[in-house]
């Protein structure tokens, strides 16, 4: 395994929020105007909930750092809204893809030591410029989202959009990330599903009722055929073995069940409350590998509870959004809180610091709110 120094992580991460700080105050009217339009009273609770969890965090050191980087990655997020349109947006986030892209080719095939890891079969599967393979799993799944629209919305250079979404999937099937590509299969489908709900309501209505039904029957058919499915595609049914993890990562959420353990306080190793899953779990994790468990654990149920209020508020938001609009770039937000709400089953990336994800969460926040008090105003 190749250790990493991340003193340089740090410093640049300073510097870019330093700047994003600088930046907004320099915009501070439209930052503002776009913090009192959103009215985002749960995502704002949630990150003073993360700041004051200092005054209770089993590692208080640790919390004021991670909250501290949580303020700048939403901060990143404000910055990103206030500053750029969707369809700005989208072509910066292109080009920084496409340039993460191009360099994880590089180090797999040029810095193979840095580039490509081994599962425990001792296969080659590949984390680019990432320290783990689902790192670039996960990154890929959002860069084929964003060509996958890019290249579906344009009628020029469209070629190019689509063989950025060619390498996103190309380098998902070589890190060997299974749940981003399962993923990224149902969200692509959700995509051609939420367009449905631009169609008139006679022919939406019943469209949707037959969808429903006919999804409720599929995950009756996984669930009793959970072993068979997970065999066929290379997983054991423990899921790597989350499944023996989660019950004792439940049982310490429950000893702190309402405000948790503090942000970033938990997982300290052999000298933290971690100890009691390291003893009993047989292996090391730094994670509990659910997002919605991480959050549990930082900062309890009210956190969990005020996370879910203010992402179904968006994500409802999110439909009339997309449904006043003919682009196909709107649907974005819905698609991107999909891939969190997917994704956080089994990663712990949810509310993490220093997290693109999280940046990009903020944003779409940010924008359907935006687009939906504009219209209740007009």
């Amino acid at each position: 395994m190749v250790e990493y120094d991340s003193s340089l992580n740090r410093i640049i991460f300073f510097l870019i929020y330093a700047i994003t700080l600088s930046l907004l105050v320099l915009r501070w009217k439209k930052a503002l105007y776009v913090l009192v339009l959103s009215k985002d009273i749960f995502l704002y609770s949630l990150l003073m909930l993360a700041v004051v969890s200092i005054f209770w965090s089993f590692e208080p050191s640790t919390t004021l750092k991670n909250t501290v980087t949580l303020i700048g990655s939403s901060l990143f997020g404000l910055y990103f809204v206030s500053r750029y349109s969707l369809k700005q947006q989208f072509y910066l986030l292109a080009w920084t893809l496409g340039i993460v892209i191009v360099l994880s080719f590089i180090f797999a095939l040029a810095l193979p030591k840095y580039g490509i890891q081994s599962d425990l079969g001792g296969r080659p599967l590949w984390r680019g410029v990432f320290t783990h393979k689902n790192g670039l799993g996960g990154r890929m799944v959002t860069s084929s989202i964003v060509f996958f629209l890019l290249g579906y919305q344009s009628q020029r250079r469209s070629w190019l959009f689509w063989g950025g979404f060619s390498l996103s999937i190309l380098l998902l099937l070589l890190a060997g990330s299974i749940s981003s590509l399962f993923n990224l299969l149902i969200i692509i489908l959700g995509f051609f599903a939420f367009q449905i709900w631009r169609w008139p309501y006679p022919v939406m209505v019943p469209t949707l009722i037959m969808m429903a039904t006919i999804s409720q029957s599929l995950y009756l058919w996984l669930s009793n055929n959970a072993s068979v499915v997970f065999s066929s595609i290379g997983k054991d049914a423990t899921l790597t073995g989350r499944t023996d993890l989660w019950p004792l990562v439940i049982d310490m959420i429950w000893k702190h069940p309402w405000v948790g353990y503090g942000y970033g306080g938990f997982w300290q190793g052999w000298d933290g409350e971690s100890a009691y899953i390291w003893l009993n779990a047989g292996w090391t994790p730094n994670h509990p590998h659910s997002g919605y468990l991480a959050l549990c654990l930082d900062l309890g149920l009210l956190g969990l509870g005020l996370f879910f209020l203010g992402f179904w508020r968006s994500y409802l938001q999110g439909f009339i959004f997309m449904r006043s609009s003919n682009s196909a770039l709107d649907i974005w937000p819905l698609m991107h809180m999909t891939y969190i709400f997917l994704a956080s089953l089994t990663e712990s990336n949810l509310l993490e610091s220093n997290s693109f994800v999280w940046i990009l969460y903020v944003a779409a926040c940010f924008s359907v709110r935006m687009r939906h008090e504009i219209k209740i105003k007009s």
